[in-house]
C-alpha cells in the first residue's frame, strides 16, 4: 500500500493521527496496542470537526501524568521494552532520534542526554508510537509527500518565545523541499516534521496511484485562509514508474559568450561546493553566431539560492533561469563488497527488469588504482567479477 501525505498546511502529530483514523485505523484497536507501552493514566479522545466545510478528526491526548519531560535516554528504553511489533519500535525510535538529534544540535547537549519538554510527554509518543502502529495496521509499504509549508511569527515554549519555523523543525526538515507562507501560526512541529522524515521517500507532486482511501486530520486551530488540515491518501501505485525512486530537484541555468574559459574549471569546483549534485559545461551558439557556453546546474530545491548566488558572483552572467522538475532514479543502496583489495564500498542498483548490479565507487577505485600503480578500469573490472561471483 501506497500513502501520499498532502500537507497542504503542514503537519502535527495529532493531525496525522487523526487523519489514519479517519482512513480507518479503529480507535478502540490504536488504544489496546497504544496501552502495551509501559504508560499510565492516558486515553486518547477524537472528534469528528469540520474545516472549512471538510469534515476531518480531531485527536486529544487526555493524560494524568505529571512528568513534564523526558530523556532521550528513557524514551528509548520505554520503547525498545515495550512488546510492540519490532517494526513499530524501529520506525518509533528513528522518529524520536530525528528529534533528539535536532534539539543535540540546539542546545549543545550529548544526544543521549537531551531533556525533552513539549516532544517528551505522553501525547508526543503517542503521537509517535501511533502512527507507527497505523503504518503496520493500514499495510503501508511506501510514503511519499507533498512539499511542506511553513507558518511564520512567533511560539511560545518551554525555553521561551521562538521563531516559526521553530529551530527544532527547521533543523529536522535539511534536505526537504519547503516553501514559506504569510500564515501568522506554527504549521509543522517538530514531532511533525519528524513524522514525514522520517516516514517519506520522497516529497514531490502526489503520483500515479489508484485511489482507495482518504483522510483528514485537523489541527487544533481554525485558520482563516486555507483549511487546518492533513491530508493522506492510500492506494496502489498506478504503473511501473513506482517502482523507481522519485523526488524534486532544481535546474539552474545560464548562457556566457564573454567570459575567460580559464575560469570555468573553478567555477564548477565552487558549484559543487555549494552543493551541486552536477554540474555541465555544454557549447552553444548566441546571438550573432557567437560561440557560448551554457552552464547548467542540478541541485536540490534548498540549494537553489546559494547556486544562483554563486554564478551570478562568480561569472560575467547577467542572469539565470531556473525551474523544479521531477526525477526518477534507480532504487540503489550503499553496500560493502569484499574483493581481491579488500572490503570496499560500492552501490547496489536494481534494474528495471529486477535484477541487480554493483557499481564501485569512483573515489575508491581511484585510490586502489594509484596505491597498486594499476590502470582504474582494470580496478573496476576485477571488483565487477568478483561483485558478479559473489
Amino acid at each position: 500500500m501506497l500513502a501520499y501525505f498532502d500537507c497542504f498546511c503542514g503537519i502535527s502529530g495529532d493531525m496525522t493521527l487523526g487523519a489514519f483514523i479517519d482512513i480507518g485505523v479503529p480507535l478502540s484497536w490504536l488504544k489496546d496496542s497504544l496501552e502495551k507501552l509501559p504508560l499510565k493514566d492516558f486515553d486518547i479522545s477524537v472528534e469528528s470537526i469540520f474545516r472549512n466545510g471538510i469534515k476531518a478528526q480531531s485527536v486529544n491526548v487526555l493524560t494524568k501524568d505529571n512528568l513534564k519531560s523526558r530523556h532521550y535516554s528513557e524514551i528509548k528504553d520505554l520503547v525498545q521494552n515495550s512488546p510492540l511489533s519490532q517494526k513499530v519500535k524501529q520506525k518509533s525510535l528513528e522518529i524520536f532520534e530525528r528529534l533528539a538529534t535536532a534539539e543535540s544540535e540546539i542546545h549543545g547537549q550529548p544526544k543521549e542526554k537531551v531533556h525533552f519538554h513539549e516532544t517528551g510527554g505522553i501525547d508526543a509518543i503517542v503521537d509517535i508510537a501511533g502512527t507507527a502502529l497505523c503504518l503496520e495496521y493500514l499495510s503501508i509499504k511506501k510514503v511519499i509527500a507533498s512539499r511542506i509549508p511553513l507558518g511564520t511569527g512567533f511560539v511560545s515554549c518551554q525555553h521561551g518565545t521562538l521563531p516559526v519555523p521553530a529551530p527544532a523543525t527547521i533543523s529536522i526538515l535539511k534536505g526537504v523541499p519547503v516553501y514559506g507562507t504569510e500564515i501568522p501560526h506554527e504549521l509543522v512541529t517538530p514531532t511533525g516534521a519528524a513524522i514525514i522524515t522520517s516516514l517519506a521517500d520522497s516529497f514531490e507532486n502526489i503520483p500515479d496511484m489508484i485511489v482507495k482511501k482518504t483522510g483528514y486530520g485537523a489541527g487544533k486551530r481554525n485558520l482563516k485562509t486555507i483549511p487546518n488540515l492533513l491530508r493522506i491518501i492510500i492506494g496502489t501505485p498506478a504503473n511501473h514508474m513506482s517502482d523507481y525512486q522519485k523526488d524534486r530537484i532544481s535546474i539552474v541555468e545560464t548562457c556566457i559568450d564573454d567570459m575567460n574559459p580559464e575560469f570555468f574549471g573553478f567555477l564548477m569546483e565552487r558549484l559543487f561546493e555549494e552543493g551541486a549534485i552536477d554540474v555541465y559545461l555544454i557549447p552553444v551558439f548566441m546571438k550573432k553566431n557567437r560561440p557560448g557556453t551554457m552552464v547548467q546546474v542540478l541541485c536540490m530545491e534548498n540549494r537553489k539560492k546559494s547556486i544562483i548566488n554563486r554564478i551570478l558572483s562568480e561569472t560575467t552572467s547577467l542572469g539565470v533561469r531556473y525551474y523544479d522538475v521531477q526525477r526518477a532514479k534507480l532504487v540503489r543502496k550503499q553496500i560493502n563488497v569484499k574483493t581481491t583489495y579488500g572490503i570496499i564500498e560500492a552501490k547496489e542498483i536494481q534494474q528495471p527488469d529486477g535484477s541487480f548490479r554493483i557499481v564501485p565507487e569512483y573515489e575508491v577505485c581511484k585510490k586502489i588504482a594509484l596505491e597498486k600503480n594499476i590502470p582504474i578500469r582494470i580496478v573496476y573490472d576485477t571488483i565487477a567479477k568478483e561483485a558478479a561471483a559473489g
